[in-house]
């Protein structure tokens, strides 16, 4: 586990994230946690004593993470912007997403369609997932199954699919 003190920021214009309170992640300790990455990626340890899992580390350009502190977190370690925050974390390699048996089987029709969906960040296979998951008929759920095969086939992210007719 990786020791570092960091700092409670707040965006106050940066588009989609504008609002998000969060802690830097230097490239020297992201890479201490996960050498080499540029991409996001979990860790788990603790914020002061609070024991945390499954938490997102996303790159800002140039080496930097930033890790977002949701307002539930934040009540729950009673800190706001500009208090220092005790982190002790490390990649969090059991973030596991069960994948439904039927995606499964119809991914496993050809090799290159399973193949470009588990090069995939996780959050994304999780995008494709819950989308897949929250079909209300039986009618819908095997249109979202054809599109997420025909977005494999075609090596497409979630949003390029999202973004087609």
């Amino acid at each position: 586990m990786i020791i570092f003190e960091a700092e409670i920021e707040r965006f106050s214009k940066m588009g989609e994230k504008t609002g998000w309170s969060f802690v830097t992640i230097p490239m020297h300790i992201a890479s201490q946690i996960k050498p080499d990455c540029r991409k996001s990626f979990r860790v788990r340890g603790f914020l002061d004593t609070l024991p945390v899992e499954g938490m997102s580390f996303i790159p800002m350009g140039e080496g930097d993470f930033i890790l977002a502190l949701k307002a539930s977190l934040r009540k729950q370690l009673r800190k706001e912007e500009g208090a220092k925050l005790r982190l002790e974390l490390e990649e969090d390699t059991s973030f596991k997403i069960d994948m439904p048996e039927d995606l499964e089987l119809c991914l496993s029709e050809e090799p290159h369609y399973m193949d470009n969906f588990l090069k995939m960040p996780k959050s994304h296979q999780n995008y494709y997932i819950n989308w897949l998951n929250t079909a209300k008929t039986e009618t819908t759920r095997v249109k979202r199954l054809t599109k997420i095969v025909i977005a494999m086939d075609r090596n497409l992210t979630f949003s390029e699919m999202m973004r087609e007719k």
